[in-house]
C-alpha cells in the first residue's frame, strides 16, 4: 500500500467512524451537558423570587448550548448551517457566563462555585470554537 492509498483508507475509515458517531459522543456536547446539569443543581438554591428570571434564564442558556451542538452535528452536511448552529451555541454559552456573573453579584453563589462554572463554560467555548474552525474533522465536507 502506497502513501496515497493509505491516506484514502484512513480518510474513509474516519468518515465511517463519523457516520457511526452520534452527537452524544462529541466532547463539546458531553461537557456542555455536564455544565448544564451542574448549573441546574446550583440554581436549585436560588431564591424563589428568581424562579422566573435568573433561575429560568441560566438553565435555558446552558441547556441551549447542548441543544445547539446536537443540532449542528445533525446539519453537518450543510457547512453554513453547521457553523451557524455552533455560533448560536457559543452565544448561549456567553449568555450563561453573564448569568453566572449576576448570580455571583447577587450572592446566590460564592466565588469558588462561580470560578468553577466559568472555567467549565470557557472550556465548552473553546471546544465549540475548535469545531467551528475545523468543521472537516466533524464530517463537514467543504
Amino acid at each position: 500500500m502506497n502513501v496515497n492509498e493509505f491516506a484514502v483508507a484512513v480518510s474513509s475509515d474516519l468518515q465511517y467512524k463519523l457516520r457511526k458517531m452520534g452527537f452524544q459522543d462529541l466532547l463539546a456536547y458531553k461537557k456542555s451537558f455536564l455544565l448544564a446539569m451542574k448549573v441546574f443543581e446550583v440554581s436549585k438554591t436560588f431564591p424563589k423570587e428568581e424562579k422566573y428570571s435568573l433561575t429560568d434564564q441560566i438553565r435555558r442558556s446552558t441547556r441551549s448550548v447542548s441543544a445547539n451542538i446536537s443540532e449542528s452535528y445533525r446539519k453537518r452536511r450543510y457547512p453554513k448551517n453547521f457553523i451557524s448552529k455552533l455560533t448560536d451555541g457559543d452565544a448561549e454559552n456567553s449568555e450563561t457566563q453573564t448569568w453566572l456573573e449576576f448570580a455571583l453579584a447577587c450572592q446566590y453563589i460564592d466565588e469558588k462555585v462561580f470560578y468553577e462554572l466559568r472555567k467549565d463554560s470557557e472550556e465548552v467555548g473553546k471546544l465549540i470554537n475548535y469545531m467551528i474552525n475545523n468543521p472537516e474533522k466533524f464530517g463537514v465536507k467543504l
